[in-house]
């Protein structure tokens, strides 16, 4: 029996879908939305043995044209009465090797195990450190059988992260990828600016933000170059800005525009949409509701998916495999360990010595309430996975939003969210009381929800689920390259005049070391430069 007709006997709608649409990329964003509407089986197998051929494997990894710096894709253990697991059948259950389709071609890919997210999923990681030219073969194993469709195929050239090779329509790009066709974000963050009038941001820009503020960032992107000058002194974060524009340069064609970008901390521009003069699209990695900055993916989780499986631990992708104990063997208390950058942080602290049977909270190092060391204590730093240990998460703003948001959402635990005036791009889709527990601002009700968590068990259960799997969905690597180029392609249709290289710009050149050595089958196009 094939795989798509075993997918179709007794198995779930995800699974059938799964089985019959594996090879279009354009189905993913139906995968995961069914996969998030579909509860849990009360049935689901745990007892039962794991089905090589009824386990589903999906995702953008399984696609050659999908360039991502860690590519990634899923796998489902499912039961051989067609049964999705919905907890961990091992760790190791599922064995994957990936290597170049051609005996004749050799690359270093690295190939951890697959992460065990204690569902009965599994997401699979892996970092190419070259390209191929007749492509790749992934084989996904349990015991000795080959999983769902494996082995995959795909299709050369597979290109790595740094093989500069643009794919020059962005409207294929952007198909392939599944980019989606509207974000409610960028939708309201772009509707003050029907025009974008480039002169007057450069003559506005430096006087209004630049010397007052000193982290602002003037970029022109030109013939799908990347050109830069530093508008103030506290502009070392262009380091996030400079390697998201250059990984995206090298995989689609950007569009020529002209921009700033504030890399600082708050957001910038306060004026109304009504005023006159009128606000300045300035884009930021941080909203507020007081303010008009068009909001990007923040530089914490841009660089984490950069960085992946290299530079950095904590990653959005490997968050999913160390969520802590099941939810029954969570300790039941609320947890908060971070700097004092805000003072409801301290406030936490004082409610967790008066409450500690609730709520264990401590600040890890102190900067701006420095006095305050003595009376509250510091606590020792904790590593980021073992925060998962605990039940309920507790998130509280620093200077601005909080950037572990995304990575609390990620893990296993109820979040409770203080209510804020900031927000990063992908707030907008969650829903209090749906996909976490709100709080007020000045915590006044901390106790109470905790206190109602612990009483109504299931239903705080069933909140961190839904707020997990739509954490799954829209912070997915890819989805950060879909965003960014949606807002930059909104920012260029609306200049009334032609970007240029202006005077102290400089070039932001790719990588031409060995790390960047490809075979590009693509034609570039080359433009005359404005």
């Amino acid at each position: 029996m094939s795989p798509a007709a075993a997918a179709g006997r007794g198995s779930s709608p995800v699974a059938w879908l799964m089985a019959h649409t594996l090879s279009c990329p354009l189905v993913w964003g139906l995968i995961m939305l069914l996969w998030i509407m579909e509860p849990p089986r009360a049935d689901a197998g745990n007892a039962d043995t794991v089905s090589a051929e009824r386990s589903m494997v999906w995702g953008p990894g399984l696609h050659a044209g999908i360039e991502l710096p860690v590519r990634y894709f899923y796998i489902q253990a499912v039961s051989s009465r067609g049964h999705n697991f919905t907890s961990s059948p091992g760790a190791k259950i599922f064995k994957v090797t990936i290597k170049a389709l051609s005996s004749n071609e050799y690359i270093r890919i690295h190939v951890p195990d697959p992460l065990d997210r204690n569902d009965g999923s599994y997401v699979m990681r892996y970092r190419m450190y070259g390209s191929v030219t007749e492509g790749l073969i992934i084989e996904v194993l349990h015991g000795d059988k080959h999983v769902a469709q494996s082995p995959y195929i795909l299709k050369g050239p597979v290109y790595h992260e740094y093989c500069d090779c643009p794919e020059e329509d962005s409207h294929i790009w952007q198909q392939t990828l599944s980019c989606p066709s509207k974000e409610t974000q960028i939708s309201k963050d772009f509707a003050p600016f029907p025009i974008i009038d480039l002169e007057r941001m450069l003559e506005e820009v430096p006087r209004r933000f630049a010397e007052k503020r000193g982290a602002i960032v003037h970029y022109t992107i030109l013939n799908n170059n990347v050109y830069r000058r530093s508008l103030g002194k506290y502009t070392d974060f262009k380091m996030f800005s400079d390697e998201i524009l250059l990984s995206l340069s090298r995989k689609v064609r950007l569009p020529d525009f002209e921009f700033y970008i504030n890399v600082g901390d708050w957001p910038v521009e306060h004026r109304k949409a009504n005023d006159t003069p009128g606000p300045l699209p300035m884009i930021s990695w941080c909203g507020s509701v007081d303010s008009l900055d068009i909001i990007l993916p923040t530089y914490d989780v841009t660089h984490s998916s950069l960085e992946t499986l290299r530079g950095v631990t904590n990653d959005l992708l490997s968050i999913q495999g160390h969520t802590g104990p099941s939810w029954s063997n969570k300790t039941e208390q609320a947890f908060f360990r971070g700097r004092d950058s805000r003072e409801e942080r301290l406030q936490l602290v004082e409610m967790s010595q008066k409450y500690p049977d609730l709520l264990d909270a401590g600040i890890t190092g102190y900067f701006f309430f420095r006095e305050q060391e003595k009376l509250l204590g510091k606590a020792q730093l904790m590593g980021f996975f073992d925060f998962f240990k605990y039940k309920y998460q507790v998130n509280v703003d620093g200077t601005v939003a909080a950037y572990r948001f995304p990575y609390l959402m990620l893990g296993d635990s109820l979040v409770l969210k203080q209510a804020s005036p900031y927000y990063e791009h992908f707030y907008s889709a969650l829903k209090p009381g749906k996909h976490y527990i709100p709080i007020k601002r000045n915590l006044s009700d901390l106790i109470e929800k905790i206190q109602w968590a612990k009483e109504n068990d299931e239903k705080a259960r069933k909140i961190a689920k839904e707020g997990q799997a739509l954490a799954r969905e829209l912070l997915q690597p890819h989805r950060f390259y879909c965003y960014y180029y949606n807002v930059f392609q909104n920012y260029a249709k609306r200049q009334t005049s032609r970007p240029a290289i202006r005077e102290k710009m400089e070039h932001v050149p790719q990588p031409t070391d060995s790390s960047a050595v490809c075979q590009c089958h693509r034609n570039k196009i080359v433009r005359e430069e404005l």
